[in-house]
């Protein structure tokens, strides 16, 4: 069993609240049509849910354009149409947001905080490495 295996498992059981703002997302391959299940962390802003992920993994890439998702989202499984957002501008946006929701993650992601704002060259920086899935519930 991976580490992705257990907390899929745990998504889907009764203690699925231990992982907090982590939920599971399937996402449907284009080409096979296979279903792709992973747990992702997210936050939810106005109604949206947003989820980061690094340019060098390969889950997201079915969703450009727009797609159909599915999510085990607080012990509850929902569905929504997520997008993906990899315009640097609008990632570098984000990660302001993000970084206001989140701030916890600025450390692990390796962003300096000066007066509580990230610092520019890092979000720059992380703008070109990371992107967003917006996706919003239906």
């Amino acid at each position: 069993m991976t580490g992705n295996d257990f907390v899929a498992w745990l998504l889907r059981s009764p203690l699925y609240f231990l992982l907090g703002n982590t939920m599971l997302l399937t996402v449907t391959g284009r080409v096979t049509g296979r279903e792709y299940v992973t747990p992702v962390g997210y936050y939810r802003s106005d109604g949206t849910l947003w989820v980061i992920s690094s340019r060098d993994r390969t889950w997201w890439r079915n969703l450009r354009g727009g797609a159909p998702v599915k999510m085990r989202l607080q012990g509850k499984d929902e569905t929504g149409y997520a997008e993906t957002v990899l315009e640097e501008s609008d990632v570098a946006a984000q990660l302001e947001e993000y970084l206001q929701h989140v701030p916890m993650a600025a450390r692990p992601l390796g962003v300096r905080l000066e007066n509580g704002k990230p610092h520019p060259q890092d979000i720059a920086r992380l703008a070109g490495e990371r992107l967003f899935v917006r996706i919003k519930p239906d």
